[in-house]
């Protein structure tokens, strides 16, 4: 089994569970939708649904008394456009039960800006939409609600001399604690060839952790990844990575793999395939080093890679093929940006008249 299907087949009881938690009704409408979403998609839809349903009976009048599971489509027939408002106010700040990991009860903060709310508002829309579409429902309060005004925030990314700074504090480790120091050299070739691939080709770190060495052809410098959504892509890695792969391949060749993990490329301390947190940490603790007041993430390494290639290329179309954008406007969005010293270039090309004025 790949970690393709590893990861379909967790996702998949996550949702079954989730589901046993709602009302009949919401099997319905998961169901209509099997065969045009993705099951991370149908997950966070699942998700989503389940705390607007648990804050109406929770917080709305004429839900009180009710458990989520036995809520019917009268009852949805109910729900006002002011609920629906309510509700992505609540979501602004809200908590939730937890557990720690010695099993102590605590109460865990959730925050939800403009992009988080409008996700929320967009599965509601779908449900109410699917509910009304199938006569369930006689009006659809969801279609009342506006979406939230989101705010582009300025992209994050490395600068050339940060990039060589970053990669030197990986393969040195000059500035890491002793403490870190005792793993370093067990981990340094990994970690070296993770950061070099992530911003050689810009791919996401779920895209990172999937690869297997088999995955890799190096007859043609090309790697086959599983893109968001499922679709199987090749991107291609300069000399850079390719030194940067064999070094940690001579390694990993010398590491026995724990069971089920024998084909994944990265390997944890504990021997088996690292996951995406694992990545993050790793990006996090030397990125700090390098520059604390950026905070930088592996997706910030593919927002340096598309931001890098755009300002070389100037092809919006290559960067969009590159980062396995489906809609170029995404690329547009989040790539495409217009220095300051640019914008003041613009003055010199206006003229208001093409003549001197006379004295």
């Amino acid at each position: 089994m790949d970690y393709k299907e590893e990861q379909e087949i967790e996702s998949r009881k996550r949702l079954n569970n989730v589901l046993r938690e709602l009302p009949d009704i919401c099997f319905d409408f998961f169901l209509s939708i099997a065969q045009t979403t993705s099951i991370k998609t149908r997950l966070g839809y699942a998700y989503d649904i389940r705390l607007f349903l648990n804050f109406l009976v929770q917080n709305i009048k004429c839900f009180e008394n009710k458990n989520i599971i036995e809520i019917n489509e009268e009852d949805l027939e109910n729900v006002t456009y002011k609920d629906i408002e309510l509700f992505l106010d609540y979501v602004s700040i809200y908590y939730k039960e937890g557990k720690t990991k010695l099993g102590k009860d605590i109460k865990i903060k959730h925050i939800n800006n403009e992009k988080g709310k409008s996700r929320k508002l967009s599965t509601i829309k779908r449900f109410f939409s699917y509910l009304y579409k199938v006569s369930k429902i006689k009006a659809n309060p969801a279609q009342l609600v506006d979406a939230p005004k989101i705010h582009q925030n300025n992209i994050i990314y490395l600068e050339q001399s940060e990039i060589e700074n970053l990669l030197d504090e990986i393969e040195n480790g000059t500035n890491l604690t002793e403490k870190q120091l005792a793993y370093h050299n067990l981990t340094k070739r990994r970690d070296y060839a993770i950061v070099c691939l992530l911003l050689g080709t810009g791919i996401r770190i779920s895209e990172c952790v999937g690869i297997n060495i088999d995955d890799i052809d190096f007859s043609v410098c090309g790697i086959k990844i599983v893109r968001k959504g499922g679709n199987e892509s090749i991107v291609y890695f300069g000399d850079e990575v390719y030194d940067a792969l064999c070094s940690y391949l001579d390694e990993r060749e010398t590491i026995d793999a724990k069971s089920g993990h024998e084909d994944a490329l990265f390997l944890s301390l504990q021997k088996k395939r690292i996951c995406a947190r694992a990545v993050q940490k790793l990006v996090k603790k030397y990125a700090r080093l390098v520059n604390p007041l950026k905070n930088i993430s592996p997706h910030k390494l593919r927002s340096t890679y598309g931001t890098s290639l755009y300002e070389k290329t100037k092809d919006i179309y290559l960067v969009a093929d590159a980062l396995g954008h489906v809609d170029i406007n995404t690329t547009k969005k989040h790539y495409v940006k217009i220095k300051e010293e640019r914008r003041k270039e613009a003055a010199k090309y206006t003229k208001l008249r093409e003549r001197e004025c006379e004295e």
